[in-house]
């Protein structure tokens, strides 16, 4: 897009550095190694133009005088984006540094930045290693379970939720770990560039980011599948019980009242963006409308804003939305799950104190928790049954012993009668 730029440059191509020249030339993100960027007002594919800061202060400085004078950014321009990579050998941390300019349709430039540490060391410490080779053979002692019900269930296990709930803890970790071992090699690679380059060459850590993202939603996503299976574990406390019950009764109404909800908050939604897009930030989007919404929903607002925006459409939108939404449909949210509450503690529920028993046990070995004045009791009697009356459990074993102690007096007779023929008495 530089017709007249580009044939001052033809003209005067000697008196022009190579960095300068090479700023002018279109490359792609398959030359550059670099990935679309997505920024607040829109997403930039890696193509585009580069200019390297690279040399003496005073030269890039110049250089930069100069694209300014050749027009290097003109209203064609739709955003700047300014790449830095940096390395702290005292911990060998690196750090991806990026600003991003975006030039708005509005004749507005937004700017935001982005600073995104990355410790490529896989372990740490001894303990961290440790825990993640005790981790990992968990995962395959599941892994194996899991192959064995699959072969014995095949497509009934699908229908299972805890089944479900196995396969994501099994397949977010085994990628995290081909991810941990990924990021192993990137950092040898990246190490062994930085010595032969001594840190002259740029390197770019957008990919390797972006990784680091997807370890990290693998990681929120292990730890929720995670939390979400621990209550498997504690499924025998009655509480629990009652409340698992009580969505399984409510499941058809909520998905009913869910479609209801959708329609009226959608309508909503839309009678905020279009009205107030213009003189409330809150509403400058739907996302954020929606964001909106909801604190509002949740009784956190600032009704001042609305008043301050439309003085009679302001109120009278946030009225009608507190009355229909948070007064109506909050409340039959509310009817809904107490009918099924109501409905599940009718209905006669096996109470398994199976965890409390563990944790009453738990506590008094600890020594946290004093026993009452019933329970010691209770540990009187079972010690003096224990010392006084045998259980049944014992009986074989008893038996065992007289039956020995039998045959010892039976050996003993037949030695004394030999002893005896053999002096002739």
């Amino acid at each position: 897009g530089w017709t007249l730029n580009q044939t001052s440059i033809e003209e005067e191509e000697e008196d022009y550095s190579s960095s300068i020249l090479k700023a002018f030339e279109y490359q792609s993100s398959k030359e550059l190694d670099t990935y679309a960027y997505v920024g607040d007002y829109g997403t930039y594919s890696g193509d585009g133009y580069v200019y390297e800061f690279r040399g003496r202060l005073s030269d890039i400085k110049s250089n930069l005088s100069l694209l300014h004078q050749l027009q290097w950014i003109d209203s064609k321009t739709r955003a700047v984006i300014i790449q830095l990579t940096l390395y702290n050998p005292n911990v060998a941390l690196f750090t991806s540094v990026t600003f991003l300019l975006e030039f708005l349709s509005a004749s507005g430039i937004h700017s935001s930045a982005r600073f995104e540490p990355l410790n490529f060391y896989v372990f740490t410490s001894l303990t961290q290693l440790i825990c993640t080779i005790i981790y990992i053979c968990f995962i395959i002692y599941f892994l194996i379970i899991e192959i064995k019900l699959l072969i014995k269930l095949k497509l009934e296990y699908f229908y299972e939720f805890w089944s479900v709930i196995q396969i994501g803890i099994i397949s977010c970790s085994i990628t995290s770990i081909i991810i941990y071992i990924w990021r192993f090699k990137e950092y040898n690679r990246l190490s062994s560039l930085f010595r032969e380059t001594n840190g002259y060459v740029y390197i770019n850590l957008q990919r390797t980011v972006y990784v680091d993202d997807v370890l990290t939603s693998l990681l929120g996503f292990c730890c929720f599948f995670g939390t979400i299976k621990f209550i498997k574990f504690i499924r025998f406390n009655k509480s629990l019980r009652i409340f698992v019950q009580t969505l399984k009764y409510v499941t058809k109404d909520m998905i009913s009242f869910s479609f209801m909800f959708s329609i009226v908050f959608m309508s909503f939604l839309s009678l905020f963006y279009l009205l107030f897009t213009s003189s409330i930030a809150s509403c400058s989007s739907l996302l954020s409308t929606a964001q909106m919404l909801f604190e509002i929903t949740l009784m956190s607002f600032d009704a001042t804003d609305f008043t301050g925006a439309d003085p009679f459409l302001g109120p009278f939108c946030f009225s009608v939305f507190i009355i229909i939404v948070v007064f109506i449909c909050l409340s039959m949210f509310i009817s809904i799950l107490n009918d099924g509450f109501h409905h599940v503690e009718e209905t006669p529920i096996e109470d398994q104190q199976i965890l409390s028993y563990m944790l009453k046990k738990f506590l008094n070995w600890t020594h946290l928790r004093r026993p009452n004045v019933e329970e010691l009791y209770e540990i009187q009697d079972s010690r003096m049954r224990s010392q006084y009356v045998d259980p049944i459990e014992n009986f074989p074993d008893k038996i065992d012993q007289l039956l020995e102690a039998i045959d010892r007096i039976y050996i003993d007779q037949k030695k004394e009668l030999l002893k005896l023929k053999r002096a002739g008495v």
